[in-house]
């Protein structure tokens, strides 16, 4: 007979075991009995001592094996210690007290170090989860982040914890990874846990499936096979959605990090070339002015000269962009701090541009003549240039350019409107993007993806803003938002 799930007995004794126990706690009790009646001892130490056998073997070994031990004290007394001597009188009052108070001291004795032993391996198990837990999160803090994080938890995982196996599925890179064996069937435990979106415990297996949450988020699931409470389980889940979580951040990271030393060193190369494209350019203007100059040109030259005239000015302005788009961005430009008409702004770019606009009739409207703002009025000039150039490259043939300013608030807001190809929702934002042109108007004209970046910095440095807004409709309209003379934020 086993046995299985009794007091005092923690675990599974084998038949032996339980033999072997008991026969040792008899043989105390024989040895104690026997020397107690060769030295004339009477009953009261005799029963002392064989109660404190009892106690020592209901403490050592368990309720059961303390009962045999019990039995046998009894028959020790009644034999040896209880007239008649020699002589088994089971029927006598006194055996049946005798084993009452060893059978008692027996079950509390054995059910108190029950609970203490319970109690300390209970304590031990904690301890070594708690040591385990500790050196998995030091662990995962020295994991490589530039390598996949999957691989890497699952073998920390399954070392630390000594399980059969553990499956990871990472949301963000769509893999799932596994470490120990796994039956082809359940290959995608981890996959299936984290599209139902739901924990599940499976004791015949010893399977735990945990959602990986950090917050509100869920950035993955675990599947793991093997010998670990739901507190360890959850532990260690929220362990690992850490660690991947981490893991994003810093590949996040890594990104923004990349995108920005790429984008300084494109400023960079842009601003040294636009730096060595200008002394020849300032050249090849002064020439061809002086051929003018030298005179006698006859009609062919003359158109030539003129077409050297107007590519080296687009050229130059080019130029121009490009170096105060790199002291924009470098925070190494002065503002100035005119006040200017808004009104005159308007018609000094109308100006400029009216060799630009043909075919496009301009139509202003301002609801104040008066309204003024204050800022750098070669950038505000510029930032309307090139609205007035996208307006011109992307309107329709002959329909019109419409210009408006009007005071909202303590902003004074202008806009240019035209009848043009819509630019999708997806690219409102992008096209104020450096070198960002939509897909679906970049081949109606030529253009370099700069200008609209330059007028979104140059609105900033104003403590302004720009959007725009487009339907195929009704068309496309840029604004400009600047603070009004007088009130312009610090």
């Amino acid at each position: 007979m086993k046995i299985v799930n009794i007091p005092g007995v923690l675990g599974r004794r084998t038949r032996s075991q339980f033999v072997g126990e008991s026969l040792a706690g008899c043989w105390v009790i024989a040895l104690l009995g026997f020397a107690g009646y060769v030295l004339h001892f009477n009953s009261a130490p005799v029963g002392f001592l064989f109660l404190l056998v009892v106690v020592s073997e209901a403490i050592l070994c368990g309720f059961w094996q303390a009962t045999v031990v019990s039995i046998l004290a009894c028959a020790c007394l009644d034999y040896f210690f209880y007239p008649p001597y020699l002589t088994l009188n089971i029927g006598d009052p006194q055996d049946w007290v005798a084993l009452g108070a060893f059978e008692i001291s027996a079950l509390v004795v054995s059910r108190v170090s029950s609970r203490e032993q319970r109690s300390s391996h209970e304590a031990a198990l904690q301890r070594t989860a708690m040591e385990q837990l500790y050196e998995l999160s030091r662990s995962t803090l020295l994991i490589n982040l530039h390598q996949p994080p999957g691989p890497q938890l699952t073998q920390l995982i399954q070392r630390i914890f000594h399980v059969e196996g553990v499956a990871i599925f990472d949301a963000n890179s769509g893999q799932c990874d596994r470490s120990g064996e796994w039956p082809e069937d359940e290959l995608d435990l981890a996959k299936e846990c984290f599209f139902l979106h739901s924990d599940d415990e499976d004791p015949l297996t010893r399977t735990s499936q945990r959602l990986l949450r950090v917050g509100t988020n869920t950035v993955g699931a675990i599947v793991i096979r093997g010998y670990l409470n739901s507190l360890e389980t959850d532990a260690l889940a929220s362990l690992a959605a850490i660690a991947l979580d981490r893991c994003v951040s810093f590949q996040k990271e890594s990104r923004i990090e990349a995108a920005h030393q790429s984008e300084r060193l494109r400023a960079g190369v842009l601003d040294s070339l636009a730096h060595a494209v200008k002394t020849p350019l300032t050249a090849i203007q002064t020439a061809s002015s002086g051929l003018r100059e030298v005179g006698s040109l006859n009609d062919p030259q003359t158109s030539l000269v003129s077409l050297i005239e107007e590519e080296s000015n687009q050229l130059n302005l080019l130029c121009t962009r490009l170096l105060q788009t790199a002291k924009l961005e470098a925070n190494q430009m002065s503002l100035g701090k005119d006040e200017i008409a808004v009104a005159d702004l308007v018609s000094k770019v109308i100006r400029e541009q009216s060799g630009h606009m043909a075919g496009h009739p301009v139509e202003v409207t301002m609801s104040d003549p008066g309204l003024t703002i204050e800022g750098d009025s070669e950038l505000l000039s510029m930032a309307l240039v090139q609205f007035l150039d996208n307006a011109a490259k992307y309107s329709y043939p002959g329909m019109s350019v419409k210009i408006a300013a009007w005071e909202s608030h303590a902003e004074v807001l202008m806009s240019v409107h035209n009848i043009g190809p819509a630019i999708p929702i997806s690219d409102r934002e992008r096209i104020f993007q450096r070198f960002y042109r939509s897909e679906g108007s970049k081949n109606m004209a030529a253009g370099t993806g700069i200008g609209l970046s330059t007028v979104k910095m140059a609105a900033e440095a104003h403590q302004g803003h720009v959007w725009v807004i487009s339907d195929a409709q009704e068309g496309t309209t840029f604004f400009l938002s600047l603070p009004q003379s007088g009130r312009r934020p610090n």
